[in-house]
């Protein structure tokens, strides 16, 4: 039975489109980032995310498992032995998206999809601004006790 795609068709059957989606892929773990429309950019994101996630488990069925989409070895062992290692710290996110502007022929929308070689910016407090948090978080809840040790008081007294 026909299953649907995941997002808008490239052209051809399905087995085309496999092999399309392939290609790009290889070609993106080989140059670093591919020029390509939006959408096959988009199409493209999901399988080549996942193909490092296998590579950054390192074992052979990881490996034989990316062999049935990446056909080239070269390219298999690129992103096993200098992609991988570089995305280890890394939990998501190997590739960008970015727009380029419109085709001169077609004016179809135009994108690049590049790897992420940045590291990541892991967002930590420092321990000054960390005391300073919860000193801020004690101080209210000392006065809203205090606050409440008063009222009841004074509502006992206009009471009588």
């Amino acid at each position: 039975m026909p299953k649907p795609t995941k997002g808008p068709r490239i052209g051809g059957s399905p087995s085309h489109e496999r092999i399309i989606l392939a290609n790009l892929a290889s070609q993106l773990f080989e140059h670093g980032q591919i020029t390509t429309t939006q959408t096959r950019a988009r199409r493209v994101q999901p399988l080549a995310e996942t193909l490092v996630t296998k590579a950054k488990r390192g074992d052979l069925h990881a490996r034989r498992l990316a062999a049935r989409t990446i056909r080239d070895k070269f390219v298999l062992s690129r992103l096993f032995d200098e992609i991988a290692p570089t995305m280890a710290g890394r939990e998501g996110g190997y590739t960008r998206v970015t727009r380029i502007g419109n085709r001169k022929g077609d004016n179809a929308p135009m994108a690049v999809l590049s790897l992420v070689t940045e590291p990541v910016a892991t967002t930590e407090k420092s321990p000054a601004t960390a005391s300073t948090a919860d000193e801020a978080a004690d101080a209210p809840l000392v006065e809203v006790a205090a606050d409440a040790a008063t009222t009841p008081a004074a509502g006992s007294a206009a009471a009588e």
